[in-house]
């Protein structure tokens, strides 16, 4: 009796709900959004405030000059450089450095990662594998004394240098320069992941030579659609030829805000490849890029089929899909 009944409710169901039914659900669409350099300490509370609000969890690739204070910048020697030298100056004082330190081991405790972006942000196109060895041993020393450095040591948090050693797994290389020497640097330092590379779109990542390698994807933008890296420096390039343009600020966050949720939209509606965008510490053309990124944050970040998540969650989200659909789960 039981049988007959169930037999005639699945018969007299429409095709259209059984094949709904049948239908995968689609996987969550993963928004990466970055931030290079990591040395604005107004920013770095900004950052952290909004992810609370928006529910983002954000990777910053930290510049270790910027925990290096200006008296003590001639510890910093970069391949090919003087000591003292670095493209993005060295924290003014120590209390700057200290105050940036506790930004970043909140960062950390907070869900966010923290991943490298070298030292002195020199361009290495034309690095050795050395090179480039030297560099990202010099990052994880000058992290993991930063504390006594900043006449800080009694504040160092428990478990600090254990993090620099083993929980910072991600690099982007200044400038994206990527010469084969970079990534063979990145397995032998024990990095798991590169994010220097540039996609013709959203792409997922790829494994090569042992690291795992995401590109910032090129997306459409402005009113003739031309393509461009999903970062704000390329924007203000485009935007304002690299001059900060104020007056037209609204115009320009208005434009990169398009260019954001267009892009994300194609993939949500589409076959959900992660979308990564890239930003820096600075609040170029009065701030225009961060307050597109933000918007976009704000207005998809707490939907139920999209996570704004790390790089590394996302490295894990990832590979979780792709052992589910091996196994045929």
């Amino acid at each position: 009796m039981f049988l007959r009944i169930f037999l005639s409710l699945f018969l007299c169901m429409p095709m259209s709900a059984l094949a709904e039914e049948a239908r995968p659900s689609k996987p969550k669409q993963l928004l990466l959004v970055s931030f290079d350099g990591a040395g604005d300490n107004t920013l770095w509370q900004r950052s952290r405030d909004f992810a609370r609000k928006a529910n983002i969890r954000f990777t910053y690739f930290l510049s270790c000059a910027l925990v290096i204070a200006k008296p003590d910048a001639a510890a910093y020697k970069g391949p090919y450089h003087k000591a003292g030298r670095s493209n993005i100056g060295f924290a003014q004082s120590r209390e700057e450095s200290r105050t940036r330190l506790a930004h970043v081991w909140q960062a950390h405790l907070e869900g966010h990662e923290i991943a490298s972006h070298t030292c002195g942000h020199f361009d290495g196109a034309d690095w050795s594998q050395a090179d480039w060895t030297k560099e990202m041993t010099t990052f994880r020393s000058v992290l993991s004394g930063a504390w006594t450095a900043n006449d800080a040591a009694k504040d160092e948090p428990d478990g600090w240098r254990s993090f620099v050693d083993n929980g910072i797994r991600g690099f982007r290389a200044p400038y994206l320069s990527v010469p084969d020497t970079l990534f063979a640097a990145e397995k032998q330092a024990g990095f798991l992941y590169d994010a220097s590379t540039v996609t013709r779109g959203p792409e997922a990542p790829v494994e090569k030579g042992g690291v795992i390698r995401f590109g910032l994807p090129l997306i459409p933008e402005g009113p003739k659609q031309r393509p461009i890296i999903a970062m704000d420096y390329n924007l203000f390039i485009r935007h304002s030829a690299g001059v900060e343009n104020p007056s037209r600020s609204v115009e320009f966050g208005e434009r990169a805000y398009a260019a954001f949720r267009a892009a994300f939209d194609r993939q949500y509606e589409g076959d959900r490849v992660p979308l990564q965008i890239g930003l820096h510490f600075v609040k170029m053309n009065a701030g225009a890029y961060w307050r597109a990124m933000e918007r976009l944050a704000a207005e998809v970040c707490s939907l139920p089929d999209v996570a704004c998540v790390t790089y590394g969650e996302a490295m894990e989200v990832l590979e979780d899909r792709r052992v589910q659909e091996s196994s045929g789960l």
